[in-house]
């Protein structure tokens, strides 16, 4: 008979700040109190729990904005992870800011291929192994560059790996604990689910991979997918639900003899409250409910940013105001510099600071109207309409028609006139889409200097929107058809 022994795999993903519970259909859903009265609950009841975060815990709310992270460590190290892998928003702070709160963190935090250029010596530690009942369980933490794209703005830290690429870094690592009996090998990754799809297609099943716990796509997913027989599983984002995978793990043969998964609703029915951790955030909303509830403005009804890659409502409001305070011909603003699904119709700071939250330079280029073209048509490639590329909202003087079947504009006009391929545009860039501009619009930094060196023409986007939101009232955007897709 085999020797099967039952591992509870619990997990999460792009937290981002969520630190509170909110009031839905008369009951409480989501908060850390809530989740973790879940996971302490499970680990009473089952005999192996693990807990696993796969990145991407701060940015989202006013509490982890205002403490630069400290306050999600702090709440992070009493939720008490198992083991977490870094996201792309670990880096927000920059670089060296993530390392220090990496060395508050009392839970392991883990990555394989993010290291210093000169050097090639690793950031953080690649991999962990977790022992519970003489089972032997490794963990891998695995980004790549285009998801870690913030971190290209510090000159000493390598480029990163490519998905093909993360498959040889995690062939590797797992070639060196062949000598090691382990039982169950587990990849956090925050790649996205498509990409995650394409790494375990690529893996080697020498390399023993049984399950992916992803992130940075959002997936809420019914089930896991199966892919190379390694599973594939997220937890939606925030903190509404946490994945649950109980597992038959056989230890004669290093595999997986059984499963079954569920995504599991936090809410206060079926989750008990951690009141100590209530305490610790209560405290920390305190002191930024003093700074944060001053109100900014006030819309004329709700506005709404329903999907990152479509046009929205708060899009085209914050890429207007944007592009008329500094006097652009064109802002294209980062969908995803949005952060919530609606703003209004009353708007404190607090409330500002979580919807729009990144406080970028905005860099000022001039590209000709055949660079434009192009860079867009780049957007638009096949891969945006799934969600694993950038996207950006337009101002209301630049429209396009884009026929996804032909790949090419119906129309591109600025104010009402056809694009020109000689005409001279200024645009404007925030830092993080400026400094990936090869990997988003498809431009080489020479091409975009060759009119004009970039410079900076302001400090921060927060502050130009939170400026003129403050002198501007019962504003209101629509949907207005700035950007049409066809067949």
């Amino acid at each position: 008979m085999p020797t099967l022994k039952k591992l509870t795999l619990l997990h999460s993903n792009d937290m981002h700040g969520d630190f509170l519970a909110e009031q839905i259909n008369r009951k409480l859903v989501g908060g850390v109190s809530l989740l973790s009265g879940y996971i302490s609950q499970v680990r009473s009841q089952e005999k192996n729990v693990i807990y696993a975060v796969a990145g991407d815990m701060f940015r989202g709310s006013v509490i982890d904005s205002d403490y630069k992270g400290f306050s999600t460590i702090d709440i992070m190290n009493m939720l008490a992870p198992d083991v977490v892998t870094i996201g792309n928003h670990e880096a927000d702070y920059g670089l060296a800011h993530m390392l220090f709160l990496e060395k508050c963190a009392k839970f392991p935090i883990i990555n394989a291929n993010l290291h210093i250029k000169n050097t090639g010596a690793r950031l953080f530690t690649p991999c962990k192994i977790i022992e519970l009942d003489g089972m032997k369980i490794l963990f891998i933490g695995i980004i790549t560059e285009e998801i870690l794209a913030q971190a290209k703005k510090d000159a000493s830290i390598s480029a990163f790996i490519n998905v093909e690429e993360a498959a040889q870094e995690v062939e590797k690592i797992c070639d060196g604990y062949h000598s090691i009996d382990i039982d169950f090998t587990v990849l956090l990754t925050h790649i996205g689910i498509e990409e995650d799809k394409k790494l375990a297609a690529l893996l080697n099943p020498a390399c023993g991979v049984d399950v992916i716990i992803g992130g940075h796509s959002h997936t809420v997913m019914e089930q896991p997918l199966e892919i190379n027989n390694i599973l594939i599983a997220q937890a939606g984002t925030g903190t509404d639900y946490i994945g649950r995978f109980d597992i038959d793990v056989n230890t004669d043969t290093n595999s997986t003899a059984s499963w079954s998964w569920s995504l599991v609703p936090i809410d206060d029915q079926s989750c008990p409250r951690d009141e100590a951790i209530e305490n610790l955030i209560s405290g920390y909303k305190e002191a930024t409910d003093q700074k944060y509830n001053r109100l900014v403005t006030r819309f004329a009804r709700q506005l709404t940013h329903p999907r990152r890659n479509q046009e929205t409502e708060l899009g085209n409001l914050f890429c207007d105001l944007l592009t008329d305070s500094l006097g652009l011909d064109i802002m294209l603003l980062g969908s995803g510099s949005i952060r919530v699904a609606s703003m209004g119709p009353l708007v404190t700071l607090g409330q500002l600071q979580e919807g729009f939250s990144f406080n970028e330079n905005i860099y000022l280029l001039k590209l000709t109207g055949a660079q434009l073209r192009r860079a867009l048509l780049y957007l638009l490639r096949d891969e945006m309409f799934n969600g694993t590329t950038e996207f950006y909202q337009l101002p209301g003087h630049l429209r396009l028609v884009y026929s996804r079947g032909g790949h090419q504009f119906k129309k591109l006009s600025f104010k009402g006139e056809e694009v020109k391929d000689e005409q001279i545009f200024t645009i404007g860039l925030q830092t993080y889409h400026f400094m990936n501009a090869e990997s988003f619009f498809g431009l080489k930094k020479e091409e975009i200097a060759a009119l004009q060196n970039p410079r900076v023409i302001a400090l921060s986007d927060f502050q130009v929107a939170e400026e003129y939101l403050a002198s501007h009232q019962n504003l209101d955007a629509r949907v207005d058809g700035r950007i049409t897709i066809c067949d």
